[in-house]
């Protein structure tokens, strides 16, 4: 009797979701760990949530509340209650704070890392999966403590190897903005939602559209290069020209000294109760940045950064890479690795008392890929030093004993355990991005001597190889060494 043919299951990822290995998980390894150290040298403790929250938990931190049931992966538990794998690091924070407050310091201050889940459309560049690193301080209502946000902010990106110059802190108040919002005197509401979220929406596409994007859409309107048609916020010409303004003082920034840029904002528009709260503020931050020493150049004042526009309630921060990269549309600047802020009412949605926090957040994958592009990774750190060539099949416990003793050593070292030849063997020392490879066949057991290979070093002299003579020499990759000289030899060459 015939079995009935089992049908074959195409092996494929979902959509937005990527898998990684070898020098990415290196990599990301370097970022966590550098950042990391940045957070634990400020005083900060490791906290560690589960990836999985009750809906209502996720739902009051959704950015998105028009639509509150949408941007998660949930699922019913059996329980009958609804669960979602972690929208961001923040809500598993807010319901750990909330269930412990009692018995937590105060304030609280913690860093996590881990992954993020966001049910959303997939495209170029954006996943359903990425990896965050966040810091917040927890119970903290003053300047300190937004003040010490940026600077740590700062100093972790810097860990990383992003140099001075070629990235910065942008620093703001959601205030300003609402400040002068207010003193327009602005009624109404647009397109069935709040004006004032309305206009915050169209700045927030300032780095994007451009100070003329923006000046349409806080208008009547704005076609993009497709023909489609955003209709306008339907601002008067006078209210335009005011939020204008105030945008180009954040242009300007990158020129002014954080003092210059709170005197520019105090001198060019009226003030309100809003707008003086907020400079006072900025003004308290930018103090005490000043008197830790960092230079202008690192953490400027930028008014224009909106983020989160229903999440934060005072002092933003945003960390972008200022340097220039070549994409499809041409030469643009890197932009933004992260970002944070005051959110003084999460906490108090399950608490039920206010409890003011402040915090920020890296995308490591956005900052993974600066560093590619900067050419800065940290490839094959920590990563497979040394493989053993196994000659002879009958040795293999001789050949074992000779990587167990350079990891004794500390070297990252293994003993080939497939049963190809030397050639197989050799490709696959490569295909690991090994170092070195160790070779003792006949000839180096007869004279109790060792080969060490040096696959880096063939690969650069590979193209200038004219015969099959010369590969085989191998004078410039390779040398034979006494067998009791090994190790050192081998950290000599790892050392160079």
């Amino acid at each position: 009797m015939s079995l009935e043919k089992k049908k074959k299951i195409k092996p494929q990822r979902p959509r937005g979701f990527e898998d990684l290995s070898g020098n990415d998980i290196n990599e990301l390894s370097h970022l966590r760990n550098s950042i990391q150290e940045v957070y634990s040298l400020y005083g900060f403790d490791q906290l560690e949530t589960g990836i999985i929250e009750y809906s209502d938990v996720i739902g009051s931190f959704l950015p998105d509340q028009e639509r509150p049931n949408e941007g998660v992966f949930s699922f019913e538990d059996d329980d009958s209650k609804w669960v979602s794998l972690r929208y961001d690091l923040t809500s598993g924070l807010a319901r750990y704070v909330a269930e412990n407050y009692d018995s937590l310091p105060k304030p609280y201050r913690r860093y996590q890392s881990g992954w993020v889940f966001r049910n959303e459309k997939p495209g170029l560049g954006r996943f359903r999966q990425f990896f965050q690193i966040d810091a917040d301080t927890v119970g903290a209502d003053n300047a300190l403590s937004d003040a010490e946000m940026c600077m740590m902010f700062s100093d972790a990106i810097q860990s990383t190897g992003i140099e001075t110059g070629n990235y910065v802190i942008r620093l703001s108040n959601r205030k300003i903005l609402d400040g002068i919002i207010d003193s327009l005197n602005i009624k109404g509401n647009s397109s069935g939602s709040d004006i004032n979220l309305s206009i915050m929406r169209s700045i927030d596409k300032l780095d994007r559209l451009g100070l003329s994007g923006v000046e349409q859409l806080l208008g009547n309107g704005r076609k993009d290069e497709s023909g489609d048609f955003t209709k306008g916020t339907g601002l008067e010409k006078s209210n335009i020209n005011q939020i204008i303004s105030f945008l180009e003082i954040g242009i300007d920034s990158k020129k002014l000294s954080r003092n210059e840029c709170l005197n520019k904002l105090s001198n060019q528009f009226e003030s309100n109760s809003i707008f003086t709260e907020a400079l006072e503020e900025l003004s308290q931050i930018t103090k005490i940045i000043n008197a830790a020493g960092y230079d202008e150049n690192k953490i400027i004042i930028d008014p224009s950064v909106v983020r989160g526009l229903g999440y934060y309630t005072g002092p933003v921060y945003e960390a972008d890479l200022t340097f220039d990269m070549e994409t499809d549309k041409g030469i643009e600047k890197f932009g933004s690795v992260g970002g944070g802020g005051r959110y003084d009412d999460l906490v108090a949605r399950l608490k039920g008392v206010s409890v003011p926090s402040t915090g920020i957040s890296v995308g490591v994958s956005r900052l993974s890929s600066a560093l590619k592009y900067l050419n800065k990774t940290k490839n094959n750190e920590n990563g497979l030093s040394v493989v053993v060539l196994v000659m002879d099949k009958d040795k293999r416990s001789e050949y074992y004993q000779i990587a167990s003793n350079l990891r004794k050593e500390g070297i990252v070292s293994e003993c080939y355990s497939g049963d190809g030849g030397m050639k197989a063997q050799l490709k696959y020392a490569d295909k690991r991005n090994a170092r070195l490879a160790i070779i003792i066949g006949e000839d180096e057991a007869a004279s109790n001597s060792a080969t060490i290979k040096d696959l880096i070093a063939g690969k650069k002299v590979s193209n200038k190889i004219s015969d099959n003579q010369e590969w085989r020499s191998g004078k410039d990759t390779q040398k034979t060494v006494p067998i009791d000289d090994l190790i050192s030899n081998v950290k000599s060459i790892l050392s160079e």
